[in-house]
């Protein structure tokens, strides 16, 4: 797979919102000389039964790789708090880019304190967000958190999109149905719904 990259650096933190998102990612590095820690930050996930299976599925992912996670507190209020005013705002809107600013700044300052200088999201190789929103809450993570830096790659090219659909099978991950907050669950079925909340 051939992915045009910034300079590499040796060490990543990886935000990962799923295994789903964050398989072909890990391979690309780990076949690239990049020690990657993964980073499962979350707290937008509702309810937390569909953050424990994703987290669950992360963890498993882990293991299988022999790379290290670190499970970022679930405080689903919190992140609330975070986007409050914004709940009827429509996907790709003020509330996506105020959950990435919380999501990444909280990434930002996780790499300071585990002395990783460079972090990224999986975020960015997902299809239904804007890569200006990611770059934009990753400038303001960079600017309030000094010593790190977001490192800019579109995670969607390099045929990394269809190799995530490969390994999704390949590790029979659980394949979520909605981005993970309870507003973005808008286009589910009212079957699907129940079955979620349950």
């Amino acid at each position: 797979m051939t992915l045009e990259t910034p300079e590499a650096p040796s060490e990543v933190l990886l935000h990962s919102c799923c295994a789903p998102c964050s398989a072909a990612i890990l391979e690309w590095m780990l076949d690239h000389g990049i020690k990657p820690t993964i980073f499962f930050y979350n707290p937008n996930i509702y309810p937390q039964k569909e953050y424990l299976i994703r987290k669950r599925e992360i963890d498993r992912y882990a293991e299988k790789l022999g790379v290290r996670i670190i499970d970022g507190d679930y405080c689903h209020e919190l992140w609330r708090i975070s986007v409050l005013g914004l709940e009827n705002e429509p996907e790709r809107g003020k509330r996506c880019l105020a959950c990435f600013s919380h999501r990444l700044l909280v990434t930002a300052e996780c790499a300071r304190k585990e002395g990783i200088t460079h972090y990224t999201t999986t975020l960015a190789g997902s299809r239904w967000k804007s890569l200006e929103q990611i770059r934009a809450a990753a400038e303001r993570a960079d600017s309030l958190i000094p010593g790190v830096r977001y490192w800019d790659v579109n995670w969607k090219k390099g045929g990394l999109q269809e190799r995530r659909s490969v390994l999704l099978k390949e590790n029979n991950f659980y394949n979520q149905l909605y981005c993970g907050c309870e507003f973005s669950m808008g286009h589910l079925s009212d079957e699907q719904k129940i079955i979620i909340l349950k």
